[in-house]
């Protein structure tokens, strides 16, 4: 089972590191490694469990947050609607985005960062990611709003870029130009 102390944190090497793709079809131990990264996404969401192993709650993790340098995440979120997405992925990558923009108004948190990291993260308000289940299907999803922002925050952590880095330095609460603002 994973825990917070699996968790590694900002400024460890393994952040900042360009993962592998996984060679399908993936390892028992792959499986097994995601199976427990979406089991903790789902865990850190349920008050009872959080508190017993005292978790944060995170609707996402990507491999290399548990130091584990292929490209797998986990994903356990809700859309605007209240629609629950649960995804285990191996290789995701975005294939397509939009032009036009979205941030959380709220900022953006990460299991990996303990301390706020107050700002504007600027990302595609739609994209298009492939990529193969747990269970070795391939799926080719399109997602907006919230759920397009978690994903690109998780596969940003295989390409070793931080959500931090997407910050305007100078002035942090710039809205990004041709964005939609998402409430959360």
């Amino acid at each position: 089972m994973i825990t917070m102390e699996n968790i590694v944190r900002d400024g460890h090497p393994a952040l900042r590191e360009v993962a592998e793709n996984v060679q399908l079809p993936a390892s028992d131990t792959e499986k097994k490694q995601l199976a427990e990264m979406i089991e903790f996404v789902k865990n850190s969401q349920d008050p009872v469990l959080a508190e017993q192993h005292q978790l944060r709650p995170g609707v996402g993790l990507a491999a290399p947050q548990i130091n584990i340098n292929k490209r797998m995440i986990a994903i356990h979120a809700e859309d605007a609607s209240g629609t629950l997405y649960s995804y285990a992925l191996f290789n995701p990558k975005i294939i397509s985005h939009s032009v036009e923009k979205s941030y959380l108004t709220s900022g953006e948190g990460c299991l990996s960062v303990d301390e706020a990291i107050p700002g504007y993260v600027p990302r595609y308000a739609r994209i298009r990611v492939k990529a193969t289940t747990l269970e070795g299907e391939e799926i080719d999803i399109r997602l907006k709003g919230f759920l397009a922002i978690v994903f690109q925050h998780e596969i940003d952590h295989l390409n070793g870029v931080m959500f931090y880095d997407h910050i305007d330095k100078e002035n942090p609460f710039r809205e990004p130009d041709n964005a939609v603002p998402i409430e959360r």
